[in-house]
């Protein structure tokens, strides 16, 4: 995940102790408990509005804060907090299916991550390799027509992994009605590199020599090379766990985006923060330079 150490915390009562976080921790639960008949009624207030809301068509989603989660808990593994990630991208994507948004992009690996501790790095590929061979039968998916893609540099994932990405991207490549992309091995600056990359080959094997690509080459020509050429670009991106900043995520996409952060970590992540950043796209005026 895109995750960097940070010293940010939600806001709210803040205590410095020296037993890892618990007393924070209980402070936190205690106040969720008080607030949690509130969160509901404003939850279904926001049901019964949203369906008059302007709707994103591409959402794209920083699932940051997993490592943290499993921290706050005091769980013995963050392998912990991966997996309540991944459980949480599931809710959420039947959240994106209720409200017919068609494309989701989701940041599950970065470049970057490669260079976290190897025993961390290694289960959470074979995390992501169970998850991704759970896709290829998954009712879910295959009931809600969802294509899967993956992208980012795919050939530096362990074969294994390339394998069950093979097959789930086989067995959902016919359908239509929403398109899910899982951004693995991926880096922003890294997506442009190929493109150009790409691109400058296509040239060099239809015979045009570096003048003749030069004079062809505009932004829209790039486009198509990207890795998610032929989809629209991202209306709203989600970032979670406070960080503001988007770490090269769908950086030549995300030009005319809107951004929304969300303290929360992502495993907490709830319908409600869902919902305020689907009305908080609703209120922008994008006028694209106008």
């Amino acid at each position: 995940m895109p995750e960097e150490t940070t010293t940010k915390k939600n806001p709210g009562v803040e205590l410095q102790t020296t037993d890892g976080g618990l007393l924070p921790l209980l402070a936190r639960t205690a106040a969720d408990a008080v607030q949690r008949p509130f969160y509901t009624l404003y939850e279904r207030y926001l049901e019964a509005t949203a369906h008059l809301w302007r709707k994103p068509q591409h959402i794209g989603i920083i699932m940051d804060g997993n490592r943290r989660f499993a921290r706050m808990l005091r769980a013995s593994d963050v392998a912990y907090g991966h997996l309540k990630g991944a459980d949480k991208l599931r809710e959420m994507l039947d959240w994106c299916f209720e409200h017919e948004i068609p494309v989701v992009t989701v940041w599950g690996f970065s470049l970057d991550n490669f260079q976290r501790n190897s025993a961390e790095v290694k289960s959470l590929l074979e995390l992501f390799e169970i998850k991704t061979l759970e896709m290829v039968d998954s009712p879910d998916l295959h009931d809600n027509h969802v294509r899967v893609r993956f992208i980012g540099r795919i050939d530096m994932l362990p074969e294994s992994l390339q394998t069950a990405i093979h097959k789930v991207e086989q067995a959902t490549g016919h359908y239509e009605r929403f398109i899910l992309n899982i951004a693995l091995a991926y880096g922003g600056r890294e997506e442009i590199a190929d493109a150009f990359r790409d691109y400058l080959t296509h040239m060099a094997e239809t015979g045009r020599n570096l003048e003749q690509a030069a004079e062809q080459f505009d932004p829209k020509v790039l486009e198509r090379y990207l890795y998610t050429s032929g989809l629209p670009e991202p209306d709203l991106i989600v970032r979670t766990s406070g960080e503001v900043r988007l770490s090269g995520f769908m950086m030549w996409q995300s030009a005319n985006s809107e951004f929304y952060f969300c303290d929360t970590n992502w495993p907490a992540f709830r319908k409600i923060d869902f919902l305020r950043a689907l009305r908080s796209y609703d209120q922008r005026q994008r006028r694209f330079g106008r």
